[in-house]
């Protein structure tokens, strides 16, 4: 499964995930910058927090009340298609998702 990177400066980067892998993961284990993941995905921080892209966000499952909850406390103020990125799985109805790295990340 792919999934595409932008950084806040518009540089595109697109790595493979495996099936159930997270999306923070994938971003961590191919050193994407921007994507931290300081608490390893256990939904007990927000520096995994990605904007979807639109057409990527209708295929996602929806979010969890403490994803909510972790959202409320980014650095950047999440809209919409805010999601913290360990909580999307890949999976063949996510291929090809893409995904837009905040400025900053706490």
């Amino acid at each position: 499964m792919k999934v595409t990177f932008i950084h806040p400066d518009g540089r595109q980067e697109q790595h493979e995930g495996s099936e159930g892998q997270s999306v923070m993961r994938v971003a961590t284990s191919n050193l994407v910058d921007g994507i931290i993941g300081e608490c390893g995905g256990d939904l007990s921080c927000a520096t995994c927090h990605v904007f979807v892209d639109e057409v990527s966000w209708r295929t996602l499952p929806p979010k969890t009340p403490e994803e909510d909850d972790m959202l409320a406390v980014t650095a950047v103020e999440p809209t919409e298609f805010s999601r913290l990125s360990c909580q999307i799985k890949c999976s063949e109805s996510l291929d090809g998702i893409v995904v837009h790295i905040p400025k900053a990340q706490r």
